[in-house]
């Protein structure tokens, strides 16, 4: 399922590409035909991420929730603007990882284990393309032979501008609601670092752990009390924070909750800017091209099973909690 990082880049391509164009809306597949008749002829006029939704406003204060769960993707394609806040596509970052490792010289970085890569999304320039975004995908080249592109599978929505298509594929939610009910909606959901003001996020997040009983691994998946942290990101952030997944919200240490929110803050920001979900610290600049490269190379203990952990050996361990698998280190973690 796609994290809160892939939404807000989702969400930012939007804002590039569609915001103040009318777009042309159908629903090839049939499911949403209804709610692409009420889109269709109209201006976009904004579009937001909070945590794993997305909101896209339409004139007439008519708005588009989309969700896109285990196995939603959009597609775009056509001359694309790729927004200047994330990552180029050529590798050229200008910025620096969680501990300073700086990469604004280096040559491409392109990532072979499926999730966005740098290849997915460029510098901003003007380039005909078919870019995937979801969680489990990576952009595909495009020939721009035939405009608009042809419908292929099962379509639940198209957005068409005059240079721009965006296609959105299995979906756990695509519905249209009014601003009341799109209120109602996001007033549902916990904090998001990069919505709203941060600290208030955070006093949020602290007083929804704290008082509950409730394992915090299970804690930090409720999208009710922290927004767009998934099965990667919550793996990471426990073990950053060297926490036992089944200690419950009200006996962390107030502390331990503000610093895994802290943490949650500078992971999202990373994520966001690469797509991908950078977690490990104190990486050397090849070290780091290579995690860049193999979501191996890029996590503590996410998706290591039985593997030694990264700092004691202790063998990492895999667990179901709340219908998820959780990986964690028994003794680091302890």
């Amino acid at each position: 399922m796609p994290e809160g990082h892939s939404v807000h880049r989702i969400a930012r391509q939007f804002a590039s590409n569609f915001v103040g164009k009318p777009v042309a809306a159908s629903s090839p597949q049939g499911r949403f035909a209804e709610g692409a008749a009420l889109l269709d002829g109209r201006t976009v006029e904004s579009v937001h991420a909070v945590g794993k939704q997305m909101f896209l406003e339409a004139e007439g204060a008519l708005w588009l929730r989309v969700h896109l769960g285990l196995y939603g993707a959009w597609d775009f394609s056509g001359e694309i603007l790729v927004d200047p806040t994330i990552a180029s596509a050529n590798g050229r970052m200008g910025q620096t990882n969680q501990r300073g490792t700086d990469l604004s010289e280096q040559t491409a970085i392109l990532d072979d284990a499926g999730e966005n890569s740098l290849s997915s999304i460029g510098a901003p320039r003007r380039t005909r393309v078919h870019v995937r975004m979801s969680e489990a995908t990576k952009g595909l080249a495009d020939d721009g032979a035939e405009w608009p592109p042809p419908v292929v599978g099962q379509v639940r929505l198209r957005l068409l501008t005059d240079t721009t298509c965006a296609d959105l594929r299995g979906p756990t939610a695509c519905v249209l609601q009014t601003t009341d009910e799109m209120l109602a909606t996001v007033a549902k959901l916990g904090p998001d670092p990069l919505v709203g003001d941060a600290g208030e996020g955070e006093e949020r997040f602290v007083a929804a752990v704290r008082r509950r009983g409730v394992p915090i691994a299970l804690l930090l998946m409720d999208q009710a009390v922290v927004s767009g942290i998934g099965n990667v990101y919550r793996a990471e952030l426990l073990f950053r924070a060297r926490l036992n997944p089944h200690t419950p919200g009200r006996d962390v240490p107030e502390a331990t909750v503000r610093a895994l929110w802290r943490d949650w803050v500078r992971l999202l920001a990373i994520g966001v800017e690469t797509g991908q979900m950078m977690t490990m610290d104190d990486l050397t600049p090849e070290q780091y091209r290579a995690a860049m490269a193999h979501r191996d190379d890029r996590h503590w203990v996410y998706h290591r099973a039985g593997l030694p952990c990264r700092i004691c050996g202790t063998d990492i361990v895999l667990e179901e909690i709340g219908a998820r698998k959780l990986y964690w280190c028994p003794r680091c973690q302890a």
